[in-house]
């Protein structure tokens, strides 16, 4: 039989009982290293096998094939989103797709990597007999070791990863109220490891659960939203979750304002199941209809105070009561500070169900760990004093990038002013505040972590949560307003059981805070000057001083007589609400309509 032209040259180059040649590879691929076996189907072939199916975009996911690239790195059942894979656990290969192919998140710091010594040099003795206080119905016990937990064994490798020997305090009570299920208000102590108590749950939970698949292609559905208040700390918040999920399957997303949308609805369309975020770029993605939270099991607010207290009122109220998140009930909400004032649990309470609340003694904020110092300093003193300060720390070989400083001023220009003048004068410094771009921003952390700038001038922007190792002072050039934010300014010290020191320059301006800086550092068995005693007494209580007690940062509300008689006597509108929400402490419970008017927010 005659053959043809092309197939004698196709004969020529495969003759009898030679493989045939492997499926055709696009340019773009061709010259890319793998460790995968060749597809063994056809494009034509795999998509017939899928039928109809187009929820993604482009081509179609072909389980085990090439056309598919780096997608299969985020098909781990329900995606979230982007309809990339189909139901949890299904067909699309489960959990464990993509996990080769995941970036390791231990090995991408900032810096050089960390020695062993230095990043497992936890301080877990200064956790014991911290005072904890639960209140609520049925509350779990607590748990002494992370094998007590059930989280599965891919949270329990990225924990022994982390170098985490046993639980702080509020792991050891929370993660078992939230792996029950309850709702939780948790206050605890600055670098208590707060962000660990929150997400190990909610990650287990995810992987653990059965979820429909999302109704639409191009709308991201996650199943947990975590809330902070700043870019920065939805930052650091993204990166630790990445590091608790790694392995897992379980996708994390940041969105924050300052940064281009576009990066991050390419990143939400991949899918998400975890989506941490500030606010205002939340409600920004809600209203272009690129994110839904109808599909909500978890809520959690780290910072909650803070949000509820400054201006975030109305769009944590429009985000959680206004849009389609699930109620209260459906979803599991979770609360962290280090400071929980009453009003602000009256107002957290609306979004919570027979809450369990936890109060923790403070380690990092407020006890002998952190020393503290108070100085009186005339205002046109202060930088010449600071100049002392940090040619003292320069003699005592305290300098450099394992023993960083932070000095916090009121506004931005004066962070801006004095972050000039240090340079000037010899001292390497960046600054942090609202006004600077969210690029700048970043530069000025990266730099200030990896001791290039061991000096950083902030705002309050860099007050709340941010935890940055190795800041051995932190100095409040001006003191704020507001006790509660002393203690978390302070807090950036002293983290994890470590010590640290806080020196704070006082002078007449300041006469407000006299009793209540006085009060707090009394309560830390702290040296207390006596001038600054005789300020507090010809003084009344300043700052906002809504703090919970003696050794808490806050105590439950609904302890109070007020509370309970109002609750016992079936008023149920004591304040005005219309819902009623059972705390466990009293017969009419608590009506969730209380609020203030919404204010323009001081926040940087």
């Amino acid at each position: 039989m005659s053959m043809s032209w092309a197939d004698s040259v196709s004969a020529a180059e495969n003759p009898a009982g030679a493989p045939s040649k492997s499926a055709y590879v696009p340019p773009h691929l061709r010259n890319r290293p793998s460790t995968d076996p060749p597809a063994q189907a056809s494009y034509a072939g795999a998509a017939a096998s899928l039928g109809n199916d187009h929820s993604g975009y482009g081509v179609p996911n072909v389980v085990g094939s090439r056309w598919s690239g780096q997608r299969n790195e985020y098909q781990s059942g329900y995606a979230g989103g982007g309809g990339r894979g189909g139901g949890w656990n299904g067909k699309s290969g489960g959990w464990d797709r993509g996990r080769d192919r995941e970036v390791n998140p231990f090995t991408n710091d900032d810096s050089e990597p960390v020695s062993e010594l230095e990043s497992s040099a936890i301080n877990f003795d200064a956790y014991e007999d911290i005072p904890v206080e639960t209140s609520g119905d049925n509350v779990p016990p607590p748990v002494n070791t992370f094998a007590d937990i059930d989280l599965g064994e891919a949270v329990n490798e990225n924990i022994r990863r982390c170098k985490y020997v046993k639980p702080t305090p509020v792991q050891r009570h929370a993660i078992p109220i939230s792996l029950a299920g309850r709702d939780l208000m948790a206050c605890a102590q600055t670098g208590s490891g707060k962000t660990a108590a929150f997400c190990f749950p909610i990650i287990s939970g995810i992987m653990r659960g059965q979820f429909p698949r999302p109704p639409r292609p191009r709308m991201a559905f996650p199943l947990a939203l975590i809330l902070s208040p700043t870019r920065e700390l939805s930052c650091q918040i993204h990166d630790e979750a990445k590091k608790f999920s790694y392995q897992t399957g379980v996708r994390v997303v940041v969105a924050y304002g300052g940064a281009p949308i576009n990066q991050q609805l390419r990143e939400l369309e991949r899918g998400v199941h975890i989506l941490v975020a500030t606010p205002g770029r939340l409600v920004d993605l809600l209203e272009r209809a690129r994110v839904s939270l109808q599909m909500i099991r978890y809520l959690a607010l780290d910072e909650a105070d803070r949000m509820l207290d400054m201006g975030f009122e109305p769009q944590i109220r429009k985000i959680v009561q206004q849009m389609d998140m699930p109620p209260p009930g459906v979803r599991q909400t979770m609360l962290f500070s280090a400071t929980f004032p009453k009003e602000i649990q009256r107002l957290a309470s609306d979004f919570l169900s027979t809450y369990i609340f936890l109060a923790v003694g403070r380690v990092g904020s407020s006890t002998d760990l952190i020393v503290q110092r108070v100085e009186y300093v005339q205002e046109t003193d202060k930088r010449s004093h600071l100049m002392d300060l940090l040619h003292a720390q320069k003699e005592n070989g305290v300098h450099g990038k394992q023993s960083l400083t932070l000095v916090f001023v009121e506004t931005k220009k004066g962070a801006d002013a004095l972050e000039h003048w240090l340079c000037m004068n010899g001292f390497p410094a960046t600054a942090i505040h609202g006004d600077r771009t969210q690029q700048e921003r970043e530069h000025a952390l990266r730099s200030f972590k990896t001791g290039h700038t061991p000096i950083l001038v902030a705002t309050d922007v860099a007050a709340r949560g941010l935890d940055i190792p190795h800041v051995a002072h932190v100095v409040n050039f001006d003191l704020p307003n507001d006790i509660d934010d002393y203690v978390h300014r302070i807090g950036r010290t002293g983290r994890a059981g470590k010590t640290g020191l806080a020196t704070a320059f006082f002078n007449e301006n300041n006469s407000s805070l006299a009793r209540s800086l006085s009060d707090l550092m009394q309560e830390a068995n702290q040296e207390v000057p006596a001038w600054l005693s005789r300020f507090a007494a010809r003084s009344t209580y300043g700052g906002k001083n809504r703090r919970g007690g003696a050794r808490f940062g806050a105590r439950d509300f609904r302890r109070d007589s007020s509370y309970n008689r109002g609750a016992s006597g079936g008023a149920t509108d004591y304040y005005g609400g219309g819902a009623n929400m059972n705390s466990g402490y009293a017969s009419g419970g608590y009506n969730a309509s209380y609020g203030t008017a919404g204010v323009t927010s001081a926040w940087d």
